[in-house]
């Protein structure tokens, strides 16, 4: 039976057995190269299955927010994913999940706040939409302990300076809880994307912790700009440099001593499990920069773990 087949049938194409044994030692080896006995990982997916299914399918129809073919590296149950994670010494990572719609987001919630509960080393993470109830849905989010939010603007469709959100952002920016937000208008452009929008945010709200997922792929200039105006501005390397994003929106190499620069405000992120490829290639694309050890072992680890205080 073909991969594609499997795909289409839902089953699961997580590597396993040899492949999985050649994984986790090629992640072991970066680790050992840049010297770090743990990863920390503050873009990986998990969610409500039912929504994780439909995720998947929309990947395996190639849809009009992917825009070419994107093969689920990781599809397995939610134990088998904890399991390959933790695996590859990840020792916290974060469940980013994102309405598409009104009325998603505090159920949302609820299920990241149990999954949280039962899994001590994911940081709780929480989600809102442009709609009348996101500061109450944020509130109660913060009072069940979330540390980290996903604002989805391509998926969500919204303008991040919604009068619905003005409130919303004004606490996020009061709490201090980072925000992790898919603004880049990558893969493909919508509404919303594209660094103009965020400038407006941030002058708004200049205190905001705002994660730029992706490196604000493809506008990585411009979002280095808005992260060199802004001192808590932070980026997340979510399938940046891997030749599976270098084909369509290569990274700069004028801009890389620019992201040296911004070194201890760049944050590991892989997609985990959504990725088209293996995990390791995510951290061997990084070291392909060329930027040093010191430098993988601050985004690898212990930026994050100076953010979320662990």
């Amino acid at each position: 039976m073909s991969h594609e087949t499997e795909r289409a049938r839902g089953r699961e194409t997580a590597p396993d057995g040899e492949r999985a044994e050649e994984e986790r030692a090629r992640v072991a080896e970066f680790r050992r190269r840049v010297g770090l006995t743990h990863l920390i990982d503050v873009h990986t997916h998990f969610m409500p299955q039912r929504v994780l299914t439909k995720v998947w399918a929309y990947f395996d129809a190639a849809g009009p927010l992917v825009g070419r073919p994107w093969p689920i590296a990781y599809r397995a149950d939610e134990e088998r994913r904890l399991e390959v994670l933790r695996a590859f010494g990840v020792r916290a990572f974060t469940s980013m999940l994102y309405p598409h719609k009104p009325g998603m987001a505090r159920w949302l919630n609820d299920w990241a706040a149990d999954f949280a509960a039962r899994t001590p080393d994911c940081l709780h993470t929480a989600t809102f939409f442009a709609e009348p109830s996101a500061l109450d849905d944020v509130r109660r989010a913060l009072g069940q302990g979330a540390r980290v939010f996903k604002c989805h603007i391509q998926v969500g469709g919204f303008d991040p300076n919604d009068p619905l959100l003005e409130k919303v952002w004004g606490l996020l920016a009061e709490s201090g809880v980072p925000v992790v937000t898919h603004c880049g208008s990558g893969p493909v452009p919508a509404a919303h994307t594209g660094p103009g929008p965020i400038a407006v945010l941030l002058a708004g709200h200049p205190r905001l912790r705002l994660v730029v997922a992706h490196l604000g792929m493809p506008e990585y200039t411009e979002f280095l700009d808005l992260a060199e105006r802004h001192e808590r501005v932070m980026l997340d390397t979510t399938m940046a440099f891997t030749g599976f994003t270098e084909s369509v929106a290569p990274f700069p190499r004028s801009e890389l001593p620019r992201l040296a620069e911004l070194g201890d405000r760049v944050l590991l992120g892989t997609d985990f499990p959504n990725i088209p490829y293996g995990y390791a290639e995510a951290l061997e694309a990084l070291e392909r920069t060329g930027l040093g050890t010191a430098w993988l072992r601050a985004v690898c680890h212990d930026n994050a773990a100076r953010l979320f205080g662990l």
